[in-house]
């Protein structure tokens, strides 16, 4: 028997001069990803690279809440450098 277990994806659609204009908002997004991985919320994230488009975030938890609350309070979403979010369900059965 396969145990899964559920995590949620947060995906991320960049500006196209996201790299140029991440860095006065860099160190706030970081401290909201150390915050989020120190409760247990967030398994991994990353940018897209070749082009740097997108990223995306995984976390676990009971339901895509813990995601979009993240994404509601990123400075990068708040201040426009990602043009639309999205929170889509995965089943993982590896980990």
């Amino acid at each position: 028997m396969v145990e899964t277990k559920p995590h949620y994806l947060l995906f991320y659609d960049l500006v196209d001069d996201y790299v140029a204009r991440r860095g006065p908002l860099r160190e706030q997004h970081l401290g909201l990803i150390r915050a989020a991985r120190e409760r247990g919320e967030l398994v991994l994230a990353g940018a897209l690279a070749n082009p740097v488009d997108g990223a995306v975030l995984i976390f676990h938890g009971p339901s895509k809440d813990v995601a979009e609350a993240f994404a509601k309070t990123d400075p990068y979403v708040l201040n426009g450098l990602v043009k639309a979010w999205r929170v889509r369900e995965w089943t993982a059965v590896v980990w």
